[in-house]
Parts: structure tokens; C-alpha cells; sequence
């Protein structure tokens, strides 16, 4: 099974890990982009990360990772269900540098970890300044500073591949271990650090468990799936062209013959002619139910 992700934890110690593939939907992603490689490998490395972070989710919920700067990188958007549906977007105000770290490339940035239940219950919310020079390491940056947990992670992405792992020490009350390995954290750590970018991606995961931790006593987990699958539909987006305004859409109408607008995530085109606006604005509440317009 193609992009997955495995769980595992240290039997009798306090460290937990998962790792993840993505393949299919990373492809799927960047085929309906025009981004420069640099900027795909970044977006392969945020959709790594939402899938590590996703698979904790205890109830259903959205979780987007968000790094916004001065730098040539102005956005990075990456969001993960836990559903598995996986979707990014990302945006650029200059060239990105090929072999810059990430502190070149998104200058004064921040790194925004927002966690949103999908049947009500409190939104969640951290922020942390970018540090270390990558995503992997503002992202264990952002671990020590929101959540206390000490936290490593690694990740890799290719043109088409991206994969990424994490070991976390569990808090004591949910490690709950009769006998503690107090060396394991210590250990796992310097076991997962000698892993490359190469086995990382092509590497099945159990595979990789057993080259990096084959001395130490594993329990795995059922795989999880993750799938590329976007958000979008005509009532969305008409319900924003609605928030826009009525004379703004008129204006827009007059000047082009229709009102197209592009999906940031998926770029699926919707179109609105003067049909489809007149009825939008007639009936306030119903969205237009006409089939919708678009190009494949």
C-alpha cells in the first residue's frame, strides 16, 4: 500500500514513532502545479509533516501546517484530515534558492500549527518562530516550545516521493510502563538519526524499523492511509463570491463575459457566467445548483 503511514512505539520505554510515504498523492498534488523544485520539495516535506501530526488526532479534525515570510517564500499551506485527505498550496514572491536552508528561504518566517475539530470543540492554535534552517527543525522547534515534548524528525522528499519520521518521549502518565528503559529516548535517537533521505523513501517502513531499531523490542501499528483530496466545490466558492459583493461580481462580468476562479489548493477551475451570478444574488440563502463548469 502506497502512501501510508506506520505507527510504533519502544515496548517498556517512553518513545513513540511513526513514519510515513507519500507517493500517488504527493504526485497527484504537484501535477496540477508549476512549482520549481525547490518549492516541491517543501511541499512534499509540509504534507510529511501533517501526515506525522495527523495520525495522534484523537477525534475528527482538520490540521494545517502554516509557514508564512518576508522571504522568497510568502506562504506555505499544508492541511491533513484525519480522514487522511491531504492537500498544500504554496506561494512565492521571488525565486526560491535551490540549496539555501529554510532560513534564506522564508526570512522572519513563523510556523503555525492550527488544529480545527470538525464537530465543534475548541480550535487549536501554536506559533513559533522558524528555526534551525528546516522544516524538520522548526518543526521540533515548535514541539519543544508548544508542546514540552522532546521530539525528533526527519524528512526527505524527491520529485516524486516525499517521507518524513518522527520519535517523540511520551509524557510519563500516557507512557505508563512497568519497567522503564530510562536509556531508550537517549538511544532511539541516536539510532534514527543515522537513517538517510534514500532508505527514508524507498524503504517500505517496516523495513526501516528493522535496519535503524532491529536490537530494540517494537510494537506496530496498523497502517494508515492518506489520499490527496481537496476541499473545494461550486457552493464554496460560490458562497465567496457572495461575500465579495454583488458590484464587484456585476463589474467583473462586464469586463470578461464570466467570473472564473482558480482553487489555491487544487486549481480546479469554477466558472460563473451572468446566469449563475444573477441567481446567486436573487436568492441569498440558495447557492446556484446548475452542473458545475470545469476544465480537466
Amino acid at each position: 500500500m502506497s502512501d501510508k503511514l506506520e505507527r510504533f512505539i519502544f515496548e517498556h520505554a517512553d518513545v513513540r514513532g511513526e513514519i510515513v510515504q507519500l507517493d500517488q498523492a504527493y504526485a497527484q498534488i504537484l501535477a496540477r502545479t508549476d512549482y520549481a523544485p525547490a518549492v516541491q520539495r517543501l511541499v512534499g516535506e509540509g504534507l510529511a509533516a501533517v501526515a506525522l501530526l495527523a495520525a495522534t488526532l484523537k477525534y475528527p479534525s482538520s490540521l494545517t501546517l502554516q509557514v508564512q515570510s518576508q522571504g522568497p517564500l510568502s506562504l506555505l499551506l499544508v492541511q491533513a484530515g484525519s480522514d487522511g485527505a491531504l492537500r498544500a498550496m504554496a506561494r512565492s514572491r521571488a525565486k526560491l534558492p535551490e540549496v539555501a536552508d529554510l532560513g534564506a528561504q522564508a526570512q522572519e518566517g513563523t510556523l503555525a500549527i492550527t488544529i480545527d475539530p470538525e464537530e465543534g470543540g475548541e480550535r487549536y492554535q501554536g506559533v513559533v518562530d522558524l528555526a534551525g534552517g528546516s522544516l524538520a527543525a522548526a518543526l521540533e522547534h515548535y514541539f519543544r516550545e508548544s508542546e514540552q515534548l522532546p521530539t525528533q524528525v526527519w524528512f526527505s522528499a524527491s520529485a516524486d516521493q516525499a517521507s518524513g519520521m518522527l520519535i517523540q518521549r511520551l509524557p510519563r502518565d500516557e507512557a505508563n510502563v512497568a519497567a522503564e528503559d530510562e536509556d531508550a529516548w537517549e538511544r532511539a535517537g541516536h539510532l534514527a538519526a543515522t537513517v538517510t533521505g534514500e532508505e527514508l523513501r524507498a524503504l517500505e517502513p517496516s523495513e526501516v524499523m528493522r535496519r535503524l531499531f532491529y536490537e530494540e523490542d517494537i510494537r506496530v501499528f496498523d497502517p494508515m492511509p492518506f489520499r490527496f483530496r481537496c476541499r473545494c466545490s461550486r457552493d464554496r466558492v460560490g458562497a465567496m463570491l457572495h461575500g465579495l459583493g454583488e458590484q464587484e461580481m456585476r463589474e467583473t462580468l462586464a469586463e470578461q463575459g464570466q467570473v472564473e476562479v482558480h482553487c489555491d489548493f487544487c486549481n480546479e477551475p469554477y466558472r460563473f457566467d451572468a446566469v449563475d451570478i444573477e441567481a446567486l444574488f436573487a436568492d441569498p440563502v440558495a447557492q446556484p445548483t446548475r452542473p458545475s463548469q470545469r476544465s480537466h
